[in-house]
């Protein structure tokens, strides 16, 4: 599956990308850093797939780097809105904590090559565009944490580390862009339950709002 075809339902995948040119040329350099890594990416591979001549891309970005930016940007934007909807949604820590990894699971496998360099490829960055996306980052973990603290106060999780237990749901969650495959037996849609009940268990809670259909597609 290519870039441009991680929609998971979307009708125009990177739609926020214009003009044309410019998102042609963002998809291509997702295929190019997830197959290849950015470092080995150069950036007439990156003008070749989008068909363009390398001149070309320098009119919409001008760096790799700036290309990188602008797909980390763009995918810890998405990570963070998942994360804080259901922060901010309504039902119990439990309920709230179900819907925060499904969703997020499911984005990171529906969307794996993109994830992929979001996720794994912060350290190409430069030192200005690194710190912003640490600092979003951040915001994401404290998303998480929020809803686990909640949890805790509430009486519905057993966690006596809330910050660590914070860093392994994440880290849980974001390691589905490493090896998930479409030619698997597990949709995203799968995977994202399978993952919510099992983080339920990690915080103690009761089996609940993750548990129905956890079981769907646990054979590979």
């Amino acid at each position: 599956m290519g870039a441009a075809k991680e929609t998971l339902g979307e009708e125009q995948p990177w739609a926020e990308v214009s003009p044309d040119a410019a998102r042609r040329l963002l998809i291509a350099a997702v295929e190019a850093f997830a197959e290849r890594g950015y470092h080995a990416t150069t950036t007439r591979d990156i003008a070749g797939r989008a068909g363009m001549s390398p001149a070309a891309l320098y009119i919409h970005y001008k760096t790799k780097e700036e290309l990188l930016h602008r797909i980390s940007r763009l995918g810890h934007d998405k990570a963070l809105a998942i994360l804080r909807t259901a922060a901010d949604g309504e039902g119990t820590a439990a309920e709230r904590l179900a819907d925060a990894v499904r969703s997020f699971v499911r984005w990171h496998a529906g969307h794996h090559m993109t994830a992929r360099v979001v996720q794994y490829e912060l350290d190409a960055l430069g030192p200005e565009h690194r710190t912003e996306i640490v600092a979003l980052r951040r915001k994401s973990d404290a998303a998480v944490r929020e809803i686990i603290n909640d949890g805790v106060r509430a009486g519905e999780f057993d966690v006596p580390d809330v910050p660590g237990t914070t860093l392994a749901v994440l880290s849980l969650c974001i390691d589905v862009a490493r090896w998930f495959n479409t030619a698997g037996h597990r949709t995203p849609d799968e995977v994202g339950t399978l993952y919510a009940d099992l983080v339920l268990r990690m915080v103690g809670a009761e089996a609940g709002p993750a548990a129905a259909g956890a079981g769907a597609g646990a054979g590979e």
